[in-house]
């Protein structure tokens, strides 16, 4: 097939649509219901695009269709397309109405509690008018809406892995600390290994988290079990409220325990588990104007917070400005 062949106007944007509402839906009539068209509709605009690439999108099983070799590539690049055209059609309302725009950015837990929000802090002082919306989300949950066009960026832990059409950018370090609630009985004891704070509740990240798996082997490497008086949570609303009340241990980044009142830190090191916090963008997409002056802010506090690491580092456990 002739790459010219697409750019020769027989490919349409709905035909991106449809592909992209087929993929999603998994069957024709679905996908027709979600348009708001006839299955026939859905059914020549498919065969349209099939004759136009030479090769089949979908394979046709009993109960539905699934994307092919050929159709996973292709569906990616469509979604790609119909977010840029969703962001510049955005950018163009935004322009008329006299607003600067609208940045929306992703977020989980490491981040969420000093980066991100000193960095909108600064983004507003500069740019009251820019609206900023923050989601947040488990880390692959983000990272599909960020393929999907649904976000400009995350802002978090940075992972070992991303898809191919995502680049990362780190800000900072970030150790992982125990932490408890000021008052909590360990804190007036020495017996702070963990092998003596097992006896305690505990909150752990979920199953098949990063931090999970990098608790599980912490313990291991020190011949322990799990806690068995434990709470699974992602929720870090959920998660401070059974800190500051009861006498549950977590595993929190550092900042979060360091910049909170009502929370210290243990003296019990997790050396092994260090986290590097940035931002994670689409590689395919240019940043809009909004996206791009967030950004600015989030390296400028990236760069004090990799600061005030370094100075906790030498002074652990006193209370930073």
């Amino acid at each position: 097939m002739s790459t010219d062949r697409i750019l020769d106007g027989r490919l349409k944007i709905r035909h991106l649509v449809l592909v992209t509402a087929i993929a999603d839906e998994g069957t024709l009539v679905r996908a027709a219901e979600s348009l708001h068209i006839t299955q026939p509709v859905v059914t020549r605009g498919l065969r349209e695009v099939e004759d136009l690439l030479g090769v089949p999108l979908f394979e046709r099983l009993p109960r539905g269709v699934v994307p092919t070799q050929y159709g996973r590539p292709f569906i990616e690049r469509a979604r790609s397309v119909l977010a840029e055209l969703r962001i510049a059609g955005e950018e163009v309302r935004l322009l008329q109405s006299g607003q600067l725009g609208t940045v929306t950015v992703g977020t989980h837990l490491a981040g969420s509690n000093l980066l991100l929000p000193r960095a909108i802090a600064g983004l507003k002082a500069e740019h009251p008018r820019l609206t900023v919306v923050v989601r947040e989300g488990t880390p692959d949950t983000l990272q599909q809406l960020l393929l999907a066009g649904d976000l400009d960026l995350t802002v978090g832990r940075l992972s070992p892995t991303v898809p191919v059409r995502l680049e990362q950018e780190r800000l900072h370090q970030e150790p992982i600390r125990l932490v408890a609630r000021a008052g909590h009985p360990v804190h007036t004891g020495s017996r702070t290994s963990l092998a003596d704070l097992i006896a305690y509740p505990w909150i752990f990240p979920v199953a098949q988290t990063a931090l999970r798996a990098e608790l599980e082997a912490v313990f291991f490497h020190e011949g322990l079990p799990l806690p068995a008086d434990r709470v699974e949570c992602t929720s870090m609303l959920t998660l401070r409220n059974l800190l500051v009340s009861t006498d549950v241990i977590a595993a929190l980044p550092m900042f979060i325990a360091v910049d909170d009142g009502e929370l210290r830190i243990l003296p019990t090191p997790l050396s092994s588990i260090r986290r590097s916090v940035g931002v994670t963008m689409p590689k395919d997409r240019a940043p809009s104007a909004a996206a791009a002056a967030l950004l600015v802010h989030l390296r400028e506090e990236g760069a004090l917070l990799a600061a005030l690491e370094r100075e906790y580092a030498q002074t652990e456990f006193r209370p930073l400005g």
